[in-house]
Parts: C-alpha cells; structure tokens; sequence
C-alpha cells in the first residue's frame, strides 16, 4: 500500500481534478446529451456452448476461455467451476466445499492470460481467495480481514464479500474501498502492496456502508500497465489511472437509454438482517458488467439491455444491443482467443468487431 510522503498530496490533487472536471462536465452535459447520435447496433449471437452443456450449470456467471481452448465456466449458484473442451465431456473441476480447494458462498471468478484462475469465497462469512491451476488444482490462497458483508443486489441475488477482482497472473486487483482507495493490488500471497484512486463523494459519508457500497466497482487492467475503475452502483461514471495510480481522467456514462435508470436512482436502500441483529443497506447496481478488448476500448454493460463502448481517450463510441433467443442482460463479459465476446448468462459468442 502506498505509503510515500506524496500520497496526501496527490489524493489532494486527485480531489481538485475530479472536482475541476465534474464541474465542466455538468456544464456540458446538456450538448453532450444532445449531440449523442450514435446509432444502437444489434449483434446477433454466432454460437454459444451447446444446449446440454449449458443444461448443467444453475447459474452460470462467468465465461472465459483458457489459452489451449477450453472454456471455463464458473456456476455461482451450484458453486462448482466447470472446463468445458470444444470436444468432449464437462468436467467440474472446482466443487463445493468449505475446505481448501473447494469453494463456498463464492461470489467472483477469474483467468489469467495464462490459464490459471482465482476464485473469492466466503466460507462461514470469512472472505478468502484462491488461486487454481487450469486443471484445478489450488496453488495458494489467503484470507481478507474481517467478514463478508453484502453490498449490491444483482437481480434476486445478493453479493456478499469480494464483488469483483481480477487476476493478471502476477497480481490480484480488488476494489476494497474499506482500505481507502478504488483500487488494491495483492500479491499472490495476500499482501496489498499498492492502493489507489480516491473514493468518489457520495453525500453518505456519515454512513460507512452506504458510502462504501456507492464506491464499490470494477477494476481492470490495460496491456501498458494503466487501469479502468467502473463503479457500479450509484451514478455511472468511470476513471482511467495510469500504471502508478495517477487520474488520467473522469468520464460520465450518459445517454438516451440510461435516463429512466438515472431519473429514478434511490435515495434509501432494503437492508438486511444479519447476525446481532445488524442491518447493511443492499444497494441495486447502475452496471451490471465491463471488460476491455483487444485494442483498448472499454465495454460497459448497464441495467438496461444495452452496452456502452469507449475509446481510449474515454469517448463514447458505440451503443450494442446483444441478441441471442431474446436481448441480453449480461452478467459478465469476456473476449475469447477468437477475438469474440463471451457473455453470460447463456454462455453466447458475438463477433464485434
């Protein structure tokens, strides 16, 4: 964790940036609402897993596809992660169980460029990561301080713990904004050994769990060591990072399609009983998924049926509307060695480009 004597100054300049930027953005935001004219494209689906392999998953949550082929596919309701060849039987090669090397009440999945993959869980309300060789075989784990609490509320399922993380095979990057910052990179033996980005205001800084869970989101990586951070929940918006953590910029995600979601923002959330009787606001997201592609752009799925694409330099670009046996609300979003997107739920390719 950064712990240099420039860390205040440059959360304060952080702070100025972000406030500085938010301030021209809303005076333009009417011109730039009005100049939105991209056109919606609508992708049909190329071809998914087949029927009876998909039969087997209760609820798949997230598709990649390793580099010898094989898809993964990580069922969060059945809690079991499942190899999936383009030939041949499904195999669960992670299954349930409160035991190293299995998994209980998990909540994210992940693969490395190279094959092997993580995976959070919770067993008995005590976060922990796992990291598994492709064939599934545990490498190494560590545990995070503390128990898992929910925060967002996705469809009829409630998230508890690590939301999202993402493994580069050299790191493992969270948003842990208990620790501070957006961003927290670990090494593969649990220690955060750098945290970055300041957690945007909310008007709940009075609540911790509000303000949290506003501040919850989507960390992801770029080949040139720079960062995109989607949050999820609350107003949409997302920040670029260059590789030491330093705002890049700020970008509002805005268009015709959202207006009924922003309209229509809570300000008081359900909460839920947990032990001692404590109550945590279960906040619904405004994103439901992103991922960066071959060249850099950012895809943004939203609550809505439709994905938002940005350029580099954080220009929006495209509006995509999935098809498959009807329009698509994905869950999670994953470009293949076949240069396609593999989607859940369903398990859907889709040429894009």
């Amino acid at each position: 964790m950064d712990t240099d004597d420039g860390t205040c100054t440059r959360r304060h300049d952080e702070r100025f940036t972000i406030v500085t930027r938010s301030l021209l953005l809303g005076l333009a935001v009417v011109g730039s609402l009005a100049q939105d004219i991209h056109q919606i494209e609508t992708i049909r689906s190329t071809g998914s897993l087949r029927p009876d392999v998909v039969g087997q998953f209760r609820e798949p949550t997230a598709c990649q596809q390793g580099p010898g082929g094989d898809y993964y596919v990580f069922d969060r309701r059945g809690q079991t992660v499942y190899r999936v060849p383009p030939a041949g039987p499904t195999t669960p090669i992670v299954q349930i169980g409160p035991e190293q090397g299995r998994i209980l009440g998990a909540s994210t999945f992940h693969m490395a460029p190279d094959g092997r993959f993580v995976v959070a869980d919770a067993p008995n309300g005590r976060e922990r990561v796992q990291i598994f060789e492709s064939d599934g075989s545990r490498i190494a784990g560590f545990r995070l301080p503390g128990q898992a609490e929910p925060r967002i509320r996705l469809g009829n399922m409630v998230l508890n713990g690590v939301g999202t993380l993402l493994f580069t095979g050299r790191s493992i990057i969270m948003n842990q904004p208990d620790l501070g910052g957006l961003v927290t990179q670990f090494s593969l033996g649990g220690h955060p050994f750098h945290t970055f980005g300041v957690l945007r205001q909310t008007g709940h800084e009075d609540d911790r769990h509000v303000h949290l869970s506003l501040n919850s989101g989507i960390p992801l990586a770029l080949p040139d060591g720079s960062f995109y951070f989607v949050f999820q929940t609350g107003v949409p918006l997302f920040r670029k990072y260059d590789e030491h953590g330093n705002l890049l910029f700020e970008r509002h995600i805005e268009g015709v399609e959202l207006d009924p979601i922003i309209g229509s923002l809570p300000t008081s959330w359900p909460v839920r009983n947990r032990q001692e009787k404590r109550e945590h606001p279960v906040i619904p997201p405004t994103v439901r998924a992103a991922e960066v592609d071959r060249s850099g752009n950012l895809w943004v799925a939203l609550t809505v049926p439709f994905l938002y694409v940005y350029n580099a330099t954080g220009e929006k670009v495209r509006t995509v509307r999935l098809q498959a046996a009807g329009a698509l609300h994905p869950i999670s979003l994953s470009f293949s060695n076949r240069n396609t997107l593999l989607v859940t739920p369903g398990c859907y390719e889709f040429r894009v480009w």
